[in-house]
């Protein structure tokens, strides 16, 4: 490859002409002024070496690691995974821990290996800041025939783009943090800061054994970070990087009718007894309008108020709301401005009813009446709602609901998911330093934004270590991650691996 000069993303090679293209479309930012020194060092490198970090994605992708699906041989998968990033980050001179996380139990009784935490740590320089990065190394299943263009475990780079599972989510961003610490490596440079990761393959699956490491470490491990930075989310734009202070927790629901375990026939049984799903879809129907509104007594006492400041966070927001829609597939949200969507997705509560067990669901007609039904919703949590409050308004708004049907069917419900909403205090250092990288990198400043769902290893590192946490994504709104399009750019990818690179460099200045 011929040489390439920063601020262009990549102006020799393949993908030249589609990176200029962008650049005069908009697509792309450039950096206010070019970088000096050191950083325009880091950033010729990477420029020059983008092929060598695509061709480890693609053996990264290649690698099968779904945490999702309990067969033994994924597991396989997901260990060697596992091994191929510890291998990585020990050619780096990183000191690497395995540490064992047990077995996973499953209902059947059988039992499955959980693949290794991996703890690894380069640079113990008491003068530095220590700088700890979590990602996953597992995947959503994936098949070809699941409605893939291409093979998601090949791979494959169409007009800039590097489809294939796991490449937004999370494989992408791991290596991105690699790449710059790998740079400052190949440079002969020292490390502006300590790095320190936590590498785990079962987020995907719950995160099976990490809280109880974290809880274990620390006053080990983690005794000496003092920033945590999270990358397993995307930014709300195609265009303009974001940093993320915010997710919604999660309370989730089960509400059982049942009249008997067998189910009836409508012929024999029909209309001399309270079928248990009509009194279900009545219980189901009243939990939320046709507004979105939550219609359980109580349940936005706790909300926290709007305040000004936050008020302007949104309205300063990339989000072409017509764009948004047409990606989304959606014929019209229930909310006309830009800032009314983004509040309703990330900062107030939602209820969600995700589907009905026990009901006939097939193809055809079959005239039974189910003895016994279950309906799933679940409640996104903001702050300040208390988990244990909203389970009893819950419970007391159903059991009002079923006790004016008079049905002779029995009803219980239970909560069983709890997960609390996470906020950061985005004065801390690390975003001011986040910033300052985004502005050199990109050229731009990022979009302030929370996320409508739940990353709970967010308030888990927060609430346990007492140390700021600060999700840095790195992936656009359209990366389709768990679905079959999963992308990642080849911008993104390798401007990624810059703003790591810059982010150091910014902590060690503010520190």
């Amino acid at each position: 490859m011929g040489h390439c000069l920063y601020p262009w993303p990549r102006l020799c090679g393949a993908s030249s002409l589609l990176a200029f293209l962008l650049l005069l479309d908009g697509g792309m930012f450039s950096p206010s002024s070019p970088p000096t020194g050191l950083l325009e060092k880091v950033f010729q490198y990477i420029d020059l070496h983008q092929d060598e970090f695509v061709q480890t994605l693609k053996e990264w992708v290649a690698v099968e690691s779904d945490s999702v699906q309990p067969v033994l041989r994924l597991r396989r998968e997901l260990l060697r995974m596992t091994d191929l990033a510890a291998d990585r980050l020990r050619n780096l001179g990183a000191h690497v821990d395995l540490v064992d996380a047990g077995f996973q139990q499953l209902p059947d009784g059988q039992s499955l290996p959980i693949p290794p935490i991996i703890l690894a740590a380069l640079g113990n320089d008491p003068k530095k800041p220590t700088v700890c990065f979590y990602g996953h190394l597992d995947v959503q299943p994936a098949r070809r025939e699941d409605g893939w263009v291409t093979d998601p475990h090949t791979l494959t780079e169409v007009d800039g783009k590097l489809y294939g599972r796991g490449t937004t989510d999370n494989k992408g961003p791991v290596l991105a943090w690699i790449n710059a610490v790998s740079t400052f490596r190949a440079l002969d440079e020292d490390l502006p800061v300590n790095v320190k990761f936590v590498i785990e393959g079962m987020e995907e699956a719950g995160s099976l054994a990490l809280e109880e490491l974290v809880q274990k470490e620390k006053a080990g491990f983690f005794s000496s970070v003092d920033y945590i930075v999270i990358s397993d989310n995307l930014w709300v734009s195609r265009r303009t990087p974001a940093l993320t202070w915010g997710t919604r927790g999660n309370s989730y629901f089960m509400v059982e009718v049942k009249c008997r375990d067998q189910d009836f026939h409508s012929g024999t049984f029909g209309g001399i007894l309270n079928e248990p799903m009509a009194d279900l879809v009545a219980l189901l129907g009243s939990l939320v309008d046709s507004s979105g509104r939550i219609l359980i007594p109580g349940i936005y006492d706790h909300v926290a108020p709007v305040t000004e400041e936050e008020k302007r966070t949104y309205e300063a927001i990339d989000l072409d709301l017509e764009e948004y829609r047409n990606s989304s597939q959606v014929k019209k949200f229930l909310f006309d401005t830009k800032e009314e969507l983004l509040m309703h997705l990330w900062r107030y509560p939602s209820l969600s009813i995700h589907g009905i067990e026990g009901a006939f669901h097939e193809p055809g007609a079959k005239t039974v009446i189910p003895g016994r039904v279950i309906g799933k919703f679940s409640i996104r949590l903001v702050p300040h709602m208390n988990m244990s409050v909203v389970e009893k308004q819950v419970k007391q708004h159903l059991d009002y609901i079923f006790s004016k049907r008079n049905s002779s069917n029995q009803m219980t419900v239970s909560m069983t998911l709890g997960l609390h909403p996470w906020v950061a205090n985005i004065r801390d250092n690390q975003y001011l330093a986040a910033k300052r990288a985004i502005k050199t990198v990109f050229g731009t400043e990022p979009d302030m934004i929370r996320d409508g769902s739940t990353i709970p290893i967010a308030r888990i590192f927060q609430d346990t270590i007492q140390k700021s946490v600060m999700m840095l994504p790195l992936g656009a709104v359209d990366d389709g991650e768990h679905s079959q399009k999963e992308k990642i750019n080849r911008w993104n990818y390798i401007e990624g691996s810059k703003l790591f690179a810059a982010f150091f460099l910014e902590m060690a200045k503010l520190h």
